[in-house]
């Protein structure tokens, strides 16, 4: 995951074979004491030190135009539709989607290699023969929109200051940061613990941010404020109005704008965002071409809505894109911080009352497979029985593991289609009974005489007919089952305050995870912290320990191997009930667009790497 884009949707052998070898490092490949253009965690990098683009770049596209989008409302969490402060640093307030395309990073990220990073500000980085200390030689010609100097100074200043009050899903990668040194204007040295994980220095350096030092002397860090703070990237806030939409302008004199990693991106001369309080206005304007591109995920709306004119006319393309190759979760958070939802028995009970079947043929007209991984989409997907490799990483936690993690990988019961499956249902009672549960006047309560109560969350209104019938079915076993739609700030802070039993989230994740990014995700250390990703409250020191064995994976196979143990116990504990996902991007978009195909395999962001085609635009009357 794309950590530092927080609204979107942030950037995770055998055990006696790992007892027995000296340690091996992810990086171990990597040469020491030599700068270095790029690093990769595993392998060659693609890109050698002379490349002048990225492949799916297109240098010879023209600048121009405007990209005009709304963040989608049905992404759960990912995009609130209101925003009251452009400080994204902070988990205070609600900021707008793409912010982050105003500050430049260390290095950055190729969309078409999974664990490869290359410099940006930083020009080369000399990695230390214990891989703990990694230097970075900075770009003297890198500048603040001002025009100010971007030194060694303001970052140090960015990450000492993100590691005390940044936003958790920041703060946390910076955990193991032992000390952060400006040896000169630009010189930069960052040591480690010694604790962290090798890959660790791939999300900071891709994805803290680097901020003015002298624009924050005057202003509070962490202060929420529609002023946009002083950044340094290809984008600038332009015209902002909170709460109905901002616009970014591409910075013309961009200092970084002719870099290899930079080259043949970023074409449009401007992004504009509108917000909507509903998908079905937000439709209408697309519609009418008021915003001109538009990611769909409502089946019933992709198979039946879409017949308007100007398809009809083809002014409008509707078209599937490839997804990208990346873990996704698609799934529902069960709170564990409520007393009721901490026996996994009632969690499982809550997966049987949802009838896929049912619900993939009467509202999703077959457009959608049936999640089972928290990792669908990846190799990290655990199949059939653990293989050998998989068995000497799981034995030593035997005595603390549940005894189906051994059989067969946990995949959600099948009903037989009718929306109120009896014996998925039947099964649903018998665990919370098993649980301490007792029936009272039909309704579940517990040994104290509480009633077993459930409330999903929700913060669009197309999520109520989805989720009416599996509402529906927890009513008919006994669980005080209920709905609630509540208005996108009220959803954010119920969110950030951990004020749910029951939500949803989707979120693309790394596709080379570290122990950093999984702990934000899964991990004890984040179960508490305000804002984190880990909305079930997951503490489990199994879990801790499984994630701490990444940072040993010295191969690819091997992160693969710890990945699918990790994968295996979160399905037998369901602290996230896996839902459903969809294969392909769904997207229409008024024909004025230019892009190069195929599209990368690690990111889809399009209002980067599409350009605005005058002719084309022309043709359908929208210049």
């Amino acid at each position: 995951m794309t950590l530092f884009n927080r609204r979107d949707v942030l950037r995770i052998s055998s055990a006696t074979i790992l007892a027995a070898m000296t340690p091996r490092f992810a990086l171990a490949d990597v040469a020491t004491d030599v700068p270095l253009h790029g690093l990769s965690a595993f392998g060659e990098l693609k890109y050698p030190k002379d490349f002048t683009h990225f492949d799916y770049a297109s240098p010879e596209a023209p600048k121009g135009g405007t990209f005009a989008f709304s963040p989608p409302t049905w992404l759960y969490n990912q995009s609130p539709q209101t925003f009251n402060t452009l400080n994204t640093f902070s988990a205070k307030g609600d900021a707008p989607p793409r912010m982050e395309l105003c500050y430049d990073t260390l290095m950055t990220s190729a969309l078409d290699e999974p664990d490869s990073i290359y410099g940006l500000v930083a020009e080369t980085v000399t990695v230390s023969a214990d891989r703990n200390t990694f230097t970075f030689r900075l770009r003297p010609e890198a500048r603040f929109h001002d025009g100010s100097s971007l030194t060694a100074h303001d970052v140090v200043f960015s990450f000492q200051t993100l590691q005390k009050k940044g936003h958790p899903e920041l703060l946390l990668l910076l955990t193991q940061m032992k000390e952060i040194i400006a040896e000169d204007d630009h010189t930069l040295r960052l040591t480690f613990t010694g604790q962290h994980s090798d890959r660790a220095i791939l999300d900071i350096a891709s994805a803290m941010p680097i901020l003015s030092r002298t624009w924050f002397a005057t202003r509070e860090f962490d202060a929420s404020t529609i002023e946009p703070p002083l950044g340094s990237g290809a984008w600038r806030a332009d015209s902002i109005h909170a709460g109905q939409g901002i616009e970014y302008e591409r910075v013309a004199d961009y200092w970084a704008k002719d870099l290899p990693v930079q080259r043949g991106l970023s074409h449009f001369d401007r992004i504009r965002i509108d917000f909507y309080r509903d998908r079905q206005p937000e439709f209408e304007a697309f519609k009418k071409g008021d915003i001109f591109w538009r990611r769909e995920s409502t089946a019933k709306t992709w198979v039946t809505e879409y017949n308007f004119p100007a398809v009809q006319q083809q002014r409008v393309i509707k078209r599937e894109f490839a997804a990208e190759k990346r873990p996704q979760l698609q799934a529902w958070a069960v709170n564990q911080r409520r007393e009721h939802f901490r026996d996994p028995r009632v969690r499982e009970a809550i997966a049987l009352c949802f009838d896929f079947e049912w619900t993939q043929k009467n509202l999703f007209y077959g457009m959608y497979e049936r999640s089972q991984s928290l990792f669908e989409r990846s190799d990290f997907r655990a199949t059939g029985k653990p293989s050998p490799e998989e068995l000497a990483i799981m034995e030593p936690f035997r005595d603390r593991l549940p005894e189906a993690i051994f059989g067969d990988a946990i995949v959600q019961a099948q009903s037989d289609g009718s929306g109120r499956d009896r014996k998925n249902l039947r099964r649903a009672v018998e665990l919370l009974n098993e649980a301490g549960f007792k029936r009272d006047a039909n309704r579940f309560v517990d040994g104290a005489g509480k009633p077993l109560n459930l409330e999903m969350l929700i913060q669009a209104e197309v999520f109520v007919r989805v989720y009416t019938p599996f509402i529906n079915n927890l009513q008919a076993i006994g669980i005080n089952a209920s709905l609630r739609l509540v208005d996108p700030a009220q959803y954010q802070i119920r969110l950030q305050d951990f004020d749910f039993d029951i939500m949803g989230m989707a979120v693309l994740l790394s596709p080379t995870p570290t122990r950093e990014s999984l702990e934000a995700m899964f991990g004890s250390v984040s179960a508490s912290a305000p804002s984190s990703y880990n909305l079930p409250g997951i503490a489990d020191p199994v879990i801790d320990a499984l994630i701490a064995k990444v940072s040993e994976a010295g191969s690819r196979a091997e992160l693969v191997t710890i990945m699918q143990v990790l994968d295996r116990l979160l399905r037998i504990r369901r602290d996230w009930i896996p839902n459903w996902y969809s294969a392909n991007h769904l997207v229409a978009y008024w024909d004025m667009f230019g892009f190069k195909e195929p599209k990368p395999d690690y990111g889809f962001p399009a209002e980067t790497l599409w350009w605005f085609d005058e002719a084309k635009a022309k043709a359908i009357g929208k210049v």
